[in-house]
């Protein structure tokens, strides 16, 4: 096999300490060779516990380390775009969490910086390679449950922390652009095609201003799907296909555990998955695509189309209609 690919971890995030760090440090693709924070000391202390041997005092210096070759970017919503675009200027490829932007012009200025760089980018939709999402896609695409028609999902959270930043608005917080985007990339994926319009119904926090109820009802050619998703409710996630001849019921649809196997629901049949951890696959596949030089699994024109969808959406929630995907 090919030389490890050396990745960079942009700040302290909990999702990158306990989750996407370790688990590509199990990746036989992945070596993580440095973590920066704008705090030192915080830095020093992950990178201890992980066995990382660089740190940084500042996300600048860890995108001038010329031994980092990719860079995982966990940082608030509202950093995403400013610190993927150094990144991509600093010849660094981009690992960037969902979602991508806070609007899709932002998230343009992405597309831009690629084509002047020359970089890789990816929006880190850990789900979408998930072996019970693949499987999920095929069994549709085959005819299993016939023709898909309709779609619907949940996913809640409960989060009234004031200091957590999926509470402020400004840092790009809120229900739909924290769990909300899953059930709408994972509808497109299934439909294969986007939404023509959406129909957007939002409640908001008197405080916070965020999100923190949402409904969504998207509009395809092929059928529809609604979701529903919340900070304010008891945890919970499921997302059903329903076709004209059968269904598909997904378990544990975003969340996917790493110490026990999936399952979902073909009709009365349980279709298992052996144990797998997602963010081992999403790291795998995109060093594996960097070192072989072959199509990453997830193409950044995705995550703009996405971001469309939830600016309809937002659009929608304001207006009190339709609203028409633009572009």
């Amino acid at each position: 096999m090919s030389e490890k690919v050396r990745w960079g971890i942009l700040g302290t995030a909990k999702i990158a300490l306990t989750k996407v760090i370790p688990a590509m440090q199990r990746s036989p693709w992945c070596e993580v060779v440095a973590i920066a924070s704008r705090d030192l000391a915080k830095a020093q202390t992950a990178a201890a516990e992980l066995d990382i041997p660089a740190t940084y005092g500042s996300y600048e210096a860890l995108l001038s380390d010329e031994s980092v070759e990719v860079v995982y970017n966990p940082l608030p919503n509202h950093l995403h775009v400013p610190f993927t675009i150094k990144a991509a200027e600093a010849g660094k490829h981009v690992l960037c969490e969902k979602p991508i932007a806070l609007n899709a012009a932002e998230a343009s200025a992405v597309l831009d910086v690629r084509a002047r760089t020359g970089v890789r980018i990816q929006e880190a939709f850990m789900v979408r390679t998930h072996p019970q999402w693949l499987e999920t896609r095929r069994l549709i695409k085959t005819g299993r449950i016939g023709t898909l028609r309709s779609i619907t999902s949940f996913f809640s959270y409960f989060n009234a922390d004031p200091a957590n930043i999926r509470n402020h608005v400004e840092l790009g917080g809120g229900a739909l652009m924290d769990i909300g985007c899953y059930p709408i990339t994972i509808s497109r994926f299934m439909f294969g095609a986007e939404p023509r319009r959406v129909l957007g119904l939002i409640e908001r926090d008197p405080v916070f201003n965020t999100d923190t109820l949402t409904t969504g009802l998207l509009e395809f050619v092929q059928g529809q799907s609604t979701f529903t998703c919340s900070t304010r409710l008891a945890p919970y996630q499921r997302m059903i296909f329903f076709g004209t001849e059968g269904r598909i019921e997904v378990l544990i649809p975003f969340n996917a555990p790493n110490d026990r196997p999936t399952q979902i629901l073909l009709d009365s049949e349980t279709i298992e998955f052996p144990i797998c951890d997602q963010y081992e696959i999403q790291g795998s596949l995109f060093s594996q695509a960097l070192r072989e030089n072959r199509e990453q699994p997830i193409p950044l024109e995705d995550a703009i189309r996405n971001m469309k969808v939830i600016d309809a959406m937002f659009r929608s929630a304001s207006t009190g209609g339709w609203s028409e995907i633009n572009g």
